[in-house]
C-alpha cells in the first residue's frame, strides 16, 4: 500500500518553518513553528474512473466501463479546518473551525455536481487559511436531497450490448463530512486546492449489479424496497469510495457515525521498524519540530554537530512553574490502537533532574494515549526507552518533551518511535 505522501506527491499547505542552521550561531532562534500562508483556496468536484488514488480526475468513463454514472449531485454546506495552536483559541478544536460560509452569510449552501467535474472558486475567495496553528484536516460537509436531483445517483450498467439506466436511492445518509488529511491536498505558488472525487470502481466493483432485478419501466432501482440487498452494499461502500481520510455521517434515522476510508488509512498506518518521527536526527533544520515556551517559561535551541551525527541543544534559561513551560513537540504521529510500539531517544544535561515525555493528541484536552515517563536526566548522554500500546487509533499524535522547571542545558538526539509489533 502506498503512503499517502507518495500518493499525493506534494505536501498541504506551504509551511514557512523558521530554520535553524547547523552552527552555533543560531541561539535563540524557534524551529519548527509553521505558518500557514495566506493563498486562495479551491475545491474541485469531481468523479473518478480509475484504480489510484487520487488521478488526474476523470469527467467521463471510459468506453468500457461496466458502471457509468451520469448525474451525481450535492449540496455543499460548509468546509472546517482542523489545526494544532500554540495561541489562546476559542474555539472547540475538535469540531474545528468554519471557514466557509462566512459569518455574515450563515445560511449559504452550493449545489456540485460531480458528473459536471464542477469547481469552486469565487464563493471560496475569502476563505483565509492563514493561522498561528498547524493545518491537519479540510473538512467539506454535504446535505443529500436539498436540490434536483440530489437524492439519486443516476447512471446505466453496461451488461454485453445492453446498457440498463439505474437509480441509487441516497436517502440512508442525510448529511455527512468529509476530512481530508493535509497531504491530501494540492499547494501552489499562490493556490490551495482540494480534490473531491467519487471513486466509481470503489462504490461497485465486486458487486454483481448485472443480477439486479429490472423495473417494469426498464430502470434498476437501488432502495429500500427494490433490490435492498444490492443497495445495503452500495451504502456501505457509498462514504468509503470518497478518497478523504475519514467521514463522518447521520444517517436517515438520525444517528451519527464515522469512521476512516481504510483504503487511504492503511496508507498511513506505517510499517514495522519504520522511524515515525520525521527528522528525528536533526539532519534538516527547521523541519518538523516545533519549539514551544508559555507560562513564564524561557529558552532556545540550536542544532549542533557531534562526531557524525546532529543534536539538538535546548537552553532552559527561565524553567517556569511546571514542566511544559518548556517543549519540543513532534506532531502527526499516526499511531494504531492495540499495536506495540517503542519510544527511543539519547539526552544529557548539564544539571541533572527529571523530565516528562509523552505521547498524547494534538488537541490540548485528548490526555495520554500510550505512554507518559518522568525521566531522570543524567550529565552523561543515556539512551532510554519505552515500550508502549496506544489507547487510541489517532494520525495525529504528538510527541512532547517536557523539558521546564529548571534552569538548564539539554543536548538531545537519535529521537526514534518505531512500531515493533
Amino acid at each position: 500500500m502506498r503512503s499517502i505522501g507518495s500518493i499525493i506527491g506534494c505536501v498541504l499547505v506551504a509551511l514557512w518553518l523558521v530554520a535553524c542552521s547547523g552552527s552555533d550561531s543560531t541561539a535563540g532562534i524557534e524551529i519548527g513553528n509553521p505558518e500557514i500562508r495566506n493563498l486562495a483556496f479551491t475545491a474541485d468536484f469531481s468523479v473518478d474512473y480509475s484504480d489510484e488514488k487520487p488521478v488526474a480526475l476523470a469527467k467521463g468513463a471510459p468506453v468500457d466501463e461496466m458502471v457509468v454514472i451520469d448525474t451525481f449531485r450535492l449540496t455543499l454546506t460548509e468546509v472546517r479546518s482542523y489545526c494544532s495552536f500554540y495561541v489562546g483559541m476559542s474555539i472547540d478544536l475538535e469540531k474545528g473551525l468554519v471557514i466557509w460560509p462566512y459569518e455574515d452569510e450563515p445560511a449559504t449552501s452550493i449545489p456540485i455536481s460531480f458528473t459536471d467535474g464542477d469547481l469552486v472558486e469565487d464563493a471560496f475567495k475569502d476563505i483565509n487559511l492563514r493561522t498561528e496553528g498547524r493545518l491537519k484536516e479540510i473538512g467539506v460537509a454535504f446535505q443529500v436531497g436539498m436540490g434536483e436531483n440530489s437524492n439519486s445517483i443516476y447512471g446505466r450498467i453496461r451488461n454485453k450490448d445492453k446498457e440498463i439506466p439505474f437509480v441509487y436511492d441516497m436517502s440512508s445518509v442525510q448529511l455527512f463530512e468529509l476530512r481530508y488529511h493535509y497531504q491530501q491536498i494540492d499547494v501552489g505558488d499562490t493556490l490551495v486546492n482540494l480534490s473531491v472525487a467519487f471513486r466509481v470502481h470503489r462504490f461497485v466493483d465486486g458487486l454483481d449489479l448485472t443480477s439486479a432485478k429490472v423495473g417494469a419501466d426498464g430502470v434498476i432501482r437501488f432502495n429500500s424496497t427494490e433490490n435492498a440487498e444490492l443497495w445495503k452494499s452500495l451504502n456501505e461502500r457509498f462514504l468509503q469510495s470518497f478518497q478523504a481520510l475519514r467521514y463522518k455521517y447521520t444517517d436517515a434515522a438520525g444517528e451519527d457515525f464515522e469512521d476512516y476510508v481504510d483504503d487511504i488509512w492503511d496508507g498511513l498506518v506505517p510499517r514495522k521498524n519504520k522511524n515515525l518521527v520525521s527528522n528525528g536526527n536533526f539532519d534538516e533544520p527547521g523541519e518538523d519540530w516545533i519549539f514551544l515556551t508559555q507560562l513564564n517559561g524561557i529558552g532556545d535551541t540550536t542544532i549542533i554537530k557531534e562526531k557524525d551525527s546532529n543534536v539538538m541543544r535546548v537552553r532552559v534559561s527561565k524553567g517556569g512553574n511546571f514542566s511544559y513551560c518548556v517543549q519540543l513537540l513532534h506532531e502527526d504521529i499516526p499511531v494504531v490502537e492495540g499495536y506495540t510500539y517503542k519510544f527511543v531517544f539519547t539526552i544529557w544535561s548539564d544539571v541533572e533532574g527529571l523530565i516528562t515525555a509523552r505521547l498524547g493528541g494534538y488537541i490540548h484536552h485528548d490526555g495520554t494515549n500510550g505512554f507518559q515517563e518522568h525521566i531522570y536526566v543524567t550529565t552523561t548522554g543515556r539512551s532510554y526507552e519505552k515500550e508502549f500500546t496506544p489507547e487510541r487509533t489517532d494520525p495525529f499524535a504528538r510527541l512532547d518533551l517536557n523539558l521546564g522547571k529548571a534552569e538548564r542545558t539539554f543536548w538531545i538526539k537519535d529521537v526514534q518511535l518505531i512500531r515493533i509489533k
